[in-house]
């Protein structure tokens, strides 16, 4: 009677959790509702056991909708994707068109390993500062974790605006993921744009800012498809299994890296917007250093308005009915995870309901999830909620 009871606390606890009231509202955003990691049933585990099915299934009011986003079960020409068969060549038709409109890549650099700079011991970590080619034309430098006991383990990169914050550096709480994933057996790489952010250009440009030929978001994307083939070829990393995470521009980072790039077994994208919305500053794909590159000057920043407008190419993917589902489409059968905050509430599952669609045609489910909580900013619950996900699918 005692081990029923105790199961049956432990299993409340993990839907307290990671369940949503996607009805429950607070200051026009829906509220999530977690109890503290110190008292949930994962508290000082890490643990690659089950994730709860609430993660992966939308609220009833979102079920089976899908909004107005063009479906990436039909072909450009309308044509419907009726077997896995045609799933691959639409796949390629999509992400050739997204190359197309966005810039070819440079061919990827498959041929280099990390220069290491210096090296330190934190606890049970041994900490690199590492250096290497992002681009053709550029090198970038960061910080390779790695933490005691013998291989192969997991593997996690991190992207931000600079590398220090994720390894415990910021000055902002629950940012540090690469530390915490450290500490919970990944080897972690991380990495930021640390000279373009301090001169508010924040991404890349090829080949140079004047004149890129490259939507500098995908080209981001190209940049940490460079870092995993060479986190690939650490010692003790299994190449297999390399996720990527990012919050806010490193969340848009993460996740064009890891629909345009497959090598990335899974990915968590922290409330980067996952679809375009022009209401939200914060969802501002329209920015040159995004999506709407234009040689300067620069826009002034913020909303599109009249007298401020949007260049670029964003404008010929609004106008042309273009969203970035047929991006989340990619990433089938490999699993994500949404942490969803202010710029990505519950409603965003109308957009995630196409992937779920495309990974039931593939014979998969349980691939695509999505957690909430009301503010941007991550925290000690979305941020345990991370670290299970990847331990789940990263982990043997």
């Amino acid at each position: 009677m005692l081990v029923v009871l105790f199961l049956v606390g432990v299993a409340l606890a993990s839907l307290l959790f990671w369940s949503v009231d996607s009805d429950a509202k607070t200051g026009g955003l829906l509220a999530g509702v977690f109890c503290s990691t110190e008292d949930s049933a994962f508290a000082g585990q890490d643990v690659a056991g089950q994730l709860p099915d609430s993660i992966f299934l939308p609220p009833n009011r979102f079920a089976k909708k899908y909004g107005e986003y063009r479906s990436p079960l039909n072909f450009y020409d309308g044509t419907p994707v009726e077997t896995a068969g045609d799933w691959s060549e639409r796949r390629k038709e999509m992400l050739d068109r997204w190359h197309e409109m966005m810039g070819e890549w440079p061919a990827v650099i498959k041929d280099q390993e990390l220069e290491y700079l210096e090296t330190i011991r934190r606890e049970n970590i041994t900490q690199h500062h590492v250096r290497f080619y992002w681009t053709p034309n550029e090198t970038t430098d960061g910080y390779l974790l790695v933490p005691d006991g013998d291989g192969p383990k997991p593997a996690v990169i991190t992207v931000f605006y600079e590398p220090e914050t994720s390894i415990g550096g910021g000055t902002k709480p629950y940012r540090d993921f690469a530390w915490q994933l450290s500490k919970r057996g990944f080897v972690t790489l991380s990495l930021g744009t640390r000279e373009a952010s301090k001169a508010n250009n924040f991404s890349l440009y090829y080949p140079s800012i004047d004149n890129a030929q490259v939507q500098p978001l995908s080209m981001l994307a190209y940049a940490a498809a460079n870092a995993w083939n060479v986190l690939a070829k650490v010692d003790g990393v299994d190449s297999s299994r390399i996720g990527i995470a990012g919050h806010s521009f490193g969340g848009k980072w993460a996740m064009f890296a890891s629909c345009l790039y497959e090598k990335f077994a899974c990915a968590v994208w922290s409330d980067p917007g996952i679809v375009f919305e022009e209401s939200r500053p914060s969802v501002n794909y329209w920015e040159p250093w995004y999506l709407g590159y234009h040689p300067k000057p620069w826009r002034q920043r913020g909303l599109i308005t009249e007298d401020n407008p949007a260049k670029g190419l964003y404008l010929k993917l609004r106008e042309e009915g273009y969203n970035l589902t047929e991006l989340h489409a990619l990433m089938a059968p490999r699993p994500f995870l949404v942490s969803g905050g202010s710029e990505d509430p519950p409603e965003r599952w109308m957009a995630l309901n196409h992937t779920i669609k495309v990974n039931e045609l593939l014979g998969y489910d349980k691939r695509v999830a999505m957690t909430n909580r009301p503010e941007h900013s991550p925290n000690k619950e979305s941020n345990e909620q991370i670290y299970q996900f990847f331990s789940y699918f990263l982990k043997p």
